[in-house]
């Protein structure tokens, strides 16, 4: 009897050792793969149904983009639910990634706002969905599905990853009323920061924003910029490069803000920084960004951008889906209309975002088109053959990581 009891207390253990298996095994498995589902069943699947977008949420502009003008439309004409959930994008790998080592099949997250070394990681981490774009109709008939810009993210193959969903160049911002003449180049704006001390500064290399005016120093710095951009990350063959670059930075050091001994720890700060008049400058990577910063009275009205030689760096950045999202008809939906040109031109009027769009203008509506060209951006935003004429590509995504450590070293450990 006692025998028989054990028996049947192993087979359960047994039983529920295989359901516990079972639940934890691939995670998208027994799902339906959309990627490869007739457009209209995909939309007709989409209906009356939730998408969760998580995204950085530190710009109240793309925030009010989203929640005034994509979450109206997209329950008008579509009947979706989209929720903005704001958080960090290595967050929202981290969170993926707990979600992965339990199995979870269903997750809760939709649609990510990725780009450059953060989509590397989730790619090689196997976080995302796989290859999408092809069944976008917005996507194949109105963007330059062949551009490089959309091929390579940061230097790593996007493979149908991500779709574009916007584009901008890293600019610099002046108070004219106290910068008549910009600095044109690296080297004048050295001389510039000897002659002004404490009127300028730069964030952390952790900062997005910092970091990459950091890899303009570096571009600067060597004999052409495509010894950069075109080159995977080698230190050995920029070791000359980069020596220059931290003898540069090193050199201004001295005449920053608080004489270098606290740089802003985020754009933010370096904004505030500027609003307040205690320096002089700022910069960010969106061409546009001051626009809304002085109709909110945060920075002058004297603001201009400008850019120095031998470049802007530019990149484009991207949606994607993770590859246990719950819901992959509304993402595929969701983001197929972001792509729209209708979305894209009020993401390109200042109303809201202000930003450029990777969209191919030859391809859209001629009366899309019409409005387009009919944007005033504002007078602080360059000219788009300026921007145009400036442009560099982004470095492969490794850079980031080597410039945050090199920069700790070199620079605030001297």
């Amino acid at each position: 009897m006692i025998r028989g009891f054990i028996m049947r207390i192993l087979s359960m253990m047994v039983f529920f050792t295989l359901l516990l298996l079972s639940a934890c095994g691939e995670p998208t498995a027994n799902k339906t793969d959309w990627t490869n589902k007739n457009w209209k069943e995909i939309e007709s699947n989409a209906e009356d149904t939730t998408v969760r977008m998580f995204m950085w949420g530190g710009d109240e502009g793309i925030n009010q983009y989203i929640d005034e003008w994509i979450v109206p439309r997209l329950k008008k004409s579509y009947d979706i639910t989209l929720e903005r959930i704001p958080m960090d994008t290595p967050e929202i790998l981290q969170k993926l990634q707990t979600e992965k080592q339990a199995g979870k099949q269903d997750g809760t997250i939709d649609i990510i706002w990725i780009n450059g070394e953060n989509f590397k990681n989730a790619k090689e981490n196997e976080l995302l969905l796989g290859s999408f774009t092809g069944v976008l109709p917005n996507y194949n008939e109105y963007y330059q599905t062949e551009d490089p810009a959309f091929l390579t993210d940061f230097g790593t193959p996007v493979e149908g990853m991500e779709a574009p969903w916007g584009k901008v160049q890293f600019v610099f911002h002046c108070d004219t009323a106290k910068i008549e003449k910009p600095p044109r180049s690296f080297a004048e704006l050295k001389s510039w920061i000897h002659e002004n001390p404490g009127k300028f500064t730069y964030p952390r290399a952790k900062d997005f924003s910092g970091n990459a005016f950091l890899r303009h120093v570096l571009y600067a710095q060597a004999e052409q910029p495509s010894d950069i951009f075109n080159r995977p990350l080698q230190e050995e063959k920029i070791s000359n490069t980069a020596d220059r670059t931290w003898e540069y930075l090193n050199d201004i050091e001295p005449d920053l803000w608080r004489s270098g001994d606290h740089y802003p720890d985020n754009l933010t700060e370096l904004d505030r920084l500027y609003s307040q008049g205690e320096v002089w400058m700022t910069m960010g990577y969106n061409e546009s960004r001051a626009e809304a910063l002085i109709e909110e009275g945060v920075f002058p009205r004297t603001t201009r951008s400008f850019v120095m030689e031998p470049g802007s760096i530019g990149n484009t950045h991207f949606l994607s889906i993770p590859f246990n999202s719950s819901n992959q008809p509304g993402a595929l939906t969701a983001i197929n209309f972001m792509l729209s040109p209708e979305a894209q031109l009020a993401k390109y009027k200042p109303d809201y975002w202000g930003e450029n769009t990777p969209i191919s203008m030859d391809k859209i509506p001629e009366e899309i088109q019409k409005e387009f060209h009919a944007v005033e951006r504002g007078e602080s935003v360059l000219p788009t053959k300026k921007l145009e004429e400036s442009f560099l590509p982004e470095s492969e995504a490794s850079y980031v990581e080597w410039m945050k450590e090199q920069w700790f070293n070199e620079v605030v450990q001297k």
